[in-house]
């Protein structure tokens, strides 16, 4: 074998070598990025079910209120129903 032959086996050695070692060093920082923007997305949409739950709860107490001003309502009405119906009657 010749030197020359082997100090270019040696260099493009190196060269496919260092090749490989900065396409992996990018390919990680490529996915860590991407895992990164994925995170805060993922920490949005959390965010969004935990406020929907809270509104959700919120609805089901506002509801309950109307369901009580409902009868509230209802029960001062009906003793002027009562007294009409008297008057009417007389």
């Amino acid at each position: 074998m010749d030197v020359g032959s082997i100090i270019v086996a040696v260099i493009a050695f190196a060269g496919t070598l260092s090749g490989s070692f900065i396409a992996q060093r990018k390919s990680t920082a490529l996915i860590a990025y991407r895992l990164e923007q994925l995170e805060i997305k993922v920490g949005k949409h959390n965010n969004l079910i935990e406020r929907t739950y809270k509104l959700e709860e919120r609805c089901e107490v506002f509801d309950e209120k109307i369901k009580v001003a409902n009868n509230r309502i209802k029960d001062l009405e009906e003793p002027a129903i009562n007294v009409r119906k008297i008057v009417k009657e007389v």
